[in-house]
């Protein structure tokens, strides 16, 4: 006999828009994590997040991710510095996210936020105390688990 897992509460059943966003876990040398915080203006302002953004048609996200940490950051990362590490699922209200995530040790550069987000190096234990958003929580007992 089986049993079906039950839907989940608020989900849309129908189609929804899906929005393809690639984020990476920045780690220092002194084992932090690199946070930014999303600037006034945007949607979800105030919150940090791990850095990254949408992928463009034709893009794969490991080449978004090149793109988006020259653009926001001013750094230089190459395909071969970014490992696959695992994915964010989350439905919000007017679409649906789904976010691999990455881990990068090394680049070329000094981070200098482009975009007027604020950035700030964490410590691992220190994750959960920074509101984020509500994609980017779940993950956060994978990284402490894995580093």
């Amino acid at each position: 006999m089986s049993q079906l897992c039950p839907d989940v509460p608020g989900r849309p059943t129908g189609p929804v828009d899906v929005l393809l966003v690639a984020a990476v876990i920045m780690i220092d040398i002194d084992g932090r994590i690199l946070l930014a915080r999303r600037p006034e203006g945007k949607s979800m302002a105030g919150l940090w997040e791990f850095p990254g953004g949408k992928v463009e048609k034709g893009e794969t996200p490991e080449r978004a991710l090149i793109r988006e940490l020259n653009e926001e950051l001013n750094i230089d990362v190459t395909e071969a510095c970014l490992a696959p590490f695992v994915f964010a699922s989350h439905t919000y209200e007017d679409f649906h996210l789904m976010m691999p995530m990455f881990l990068c040790r090394r680049w070329d550069g000094i981070l200098t936020p482009r975009e007027g987000q604020t950035l700030k190096w964490v410590k691992i234990q220190d994750l959960g105390t920074y509101p984020m958003p509500p994609a980017d929580a779940p993950l956060l007992a994978m990284i402490r688990d894995f580093l």
